[in-house]
């Protein structure tokens, strides 16, 4: 069952001297239970579509097209009191940076009860054996509660907010950016708990992220972004078996195969576009191997591989 219907969404920057197309007609859905990664370069858009869905779009940044409808409400539409209800209860996000997202001030127990509080009707006494039973739930001591952030490693950190997060009980958990800055075992541990937390709670996440790698191994479903597009978006095993999108399977050449000894490094040759002022056409052309004359006038529609959608002109209807 659906959970969570974007059409056509539209969320620019507005500057002095110009106006970012940071997402810009994005279409996805997401269905109970389900997990999906939304993967791109920097740039590309990606954190900006998670703050569009809890409308939490920094100033001068703005959505000025499309529908988000969530349990059949389209949140765009409702007013700002009645968005406040659903952000953090029904849809909670797991920002960047934890360290920065944690109060140092305050011990972490302190922020996860002030969470359980604000959102559940339990005493105090409740939401401390409530956020101890949540802590312990994403692999922390419960006896840590009295620790302060500093004294969390950037995992711990991070399962914290994870815990933050789940803590009101919500049907979909956006995680953006949930590994930057771990290592490589401490972001399998992260990507682990994800799938977990699924199967146990039966809550959605929407896992943003740059790595395409990572989140492939978790992940239900792929969307790739691109200079605010959603270019592709399909099946994961699909997506791994059968990229179709030329941007697309550059992502997984870059990904480095550790089982092959001295293996040359893959990249994309060339810059992200700027979304202040895109090429024309296909947002990739410039960078792709197989542009035509087309690719650099129009801005290829949809086209299907059974479920499997994909924005490119090498494939017909």
């Amino acid at each position: 069952m659906t959970l969570l219907s974007i059409t056509e969404l539209k969320t620019y920057y507005y500057l002095p001297d110009a106006v970012i197309k940071a997402v810009d007609g994005v279409d996805l859905e997401i269905a109970e239970g389900e997990i999906i990664g939304i993967v791109g370069e920097s740039g590309s858009g990606k954190s900006t579509l998670g703050l569009s869905i809890i409308r939490l779009v920094p100033s001068p940044g703005k959505i000025v097209g499309g529908n988000i409808f969530f349990e059949g409400k389209n949140l765009i539409k409702l007013p700002e009191k009645e968005m406040s209800k659903i952000r953090g209860k029904e849809i909670s996000m797991v920002f960047q940076d934890p360290l920065t997202s944690l109060d140092p001030l305050m011990r972490v127990g302190d922020q996860l009860i002030e969470t359980i509080i604000t959102h559940q009707k339990v005493s105090e006494d409740e939401a401390s054996k409530l956020a101890r039973d949540y802590l312990e739930m994403v692999g922390i001591p419960g006896d840590r509660l009295r620790d302060y952030p500093h004294q969390f490693s950037g995992g711990m950190r991070q399962r914290a907010m994870i815990a933050m997060a789940i803590a009101t009980s919500p049907k979909l958990v956006i995680a953006d950016e949930p590994t930057t800055a771990l290592d490589v075992i401490v972001q399998a541990q992260i990507m682990r708990l994800f799938s977990k937390l699924r199967d146990e709670l039966g809550v959605s996440f929407m896992i943003i992220t740059h790595d395409i790698s990572i989140v492939m191994e978790v992940a239900d479903k792929i969307g790739v972004m691109y200079g605010g597009h959603l270019v592709e978006y399909g099946d994961v095993n699909e997506i791994h078996k059968d990229p179709l999108h030329p941007y697309t399977k550059e992502l997984l050449r870059a990904v480095p195969n550790i089982e092959v000894r001295d293996v040359e490094l893959r990249y994309i040759p060339g810059d992200p576009p700027d979304l202040s002022n895109p090429p024309s056409g296909c947002r990739f052309h410039p960078r792709c191997l197989y542009a035509t004359d087309i690719c650099k006038k129009e801005i290829p529609g949809k086209r299907f591989k059974n479920k499997h959608m994909v924005r490119c002109y090498l494939y017909e209807q």
